[in-house]
């Protein structure tokens, strides 16, 4: 990996944990302000209910921008988040960070969610801060059946992120070579995802996948034409 990648890295998680924490405190100072939030959180679907029939706004913003629908993806509250995409939650709605319903519920591979996502208008070309489809960071955290999902609805394969990789690239620079990510590998693979397809320093897959002794994902590489 390139000097300027891992300053590129490294840069990004610092500012991804003071957005994280600034986040978590905004949210924490405005579940009493948002009830439909509060009620999505603590995934406490009558009252989530109760707040859609009296009239209170679905898509209504809190201090971080977030939806009550996003606030119940990321607590994986699955009964509330149905309630609210039932009632016409917007799956695509982002906070000020970029994420969405759609796009958080893909990335930390809350299934159920981002299933209901997927029926109920995600936007697949959607990308979140660091221009990635919620593809690329299913793939780099493995979660299998969240990146078999995507897949098969259809998202773009081989969309490049401001990294300059791949979903691809990352299920092997950032992913642990185990069988979760190798599994992923040839999930991309057999949806003709590019083994060939470099990264900003002209590095391949395969090349990466030699560089981490990930024998088997490089096996996979060699059988769909890595070079």
């Amino acid at each position: 990996m390139g000097t300027h990648i891992i300053k590129f890295v490294t840069a990004i998680v610092s500012v991804t944990v003071a957005l994280s924490f600034t986040s978590a405190f905004s949210s924490e100072g405005s579940m009493r302000q948002y009830p439909m939030h509060a009620a999505a959180l603590e995934n406490n679907v009558d009252t989530v209910k109760q707040l859609i029939d009296s009239g209170v706004e679905i898509d209504a913003r809190d201090q971080s921008g977030s939806t009550a629908l996003l606030v119940a993806a990321r607590a994986n509250s699955i009964d509330a988040a149905e309630v609210l995409i039932e009632a016409g939650a917007d799956a695509n709605a982002k906070d000020n960070i970029n994420d969405s319903a759609y796009l958080y519920s893909g990335a930390r591979g809350h299934l159920e969610i981002l299933k209901m996502t997927l029926a109920h208008g995600a936007d697949l070309n959607s990308t979140n801060r660091y221009g990635g489809t919620a593809l690329i960071p299913a793939a780099e955290r493995g979660h299998v059946e969240t990146v078999q999902t995507l897949v098969e609805s259809g998202v773009a394969i081989d969309h490049v992120n401001n990294l300059g990789w791949t979903a691809l690239l990352e299920a092997i620079i950032l992913g642990n070579g185990g069988e979760s990510h190798q599994q992923i590998v040839n999930i991309l693979l057999e949806a003709g995802a590019n083994p060939n397809l470099a990264d900003r320093d002209g590095v391949s897959p395969l090349q990466h996948a030699r560089a981490r002794g990930y024998h088997k994902i490089e096996q996979s590489l060699l059988a769909a034409g890595g070079q």
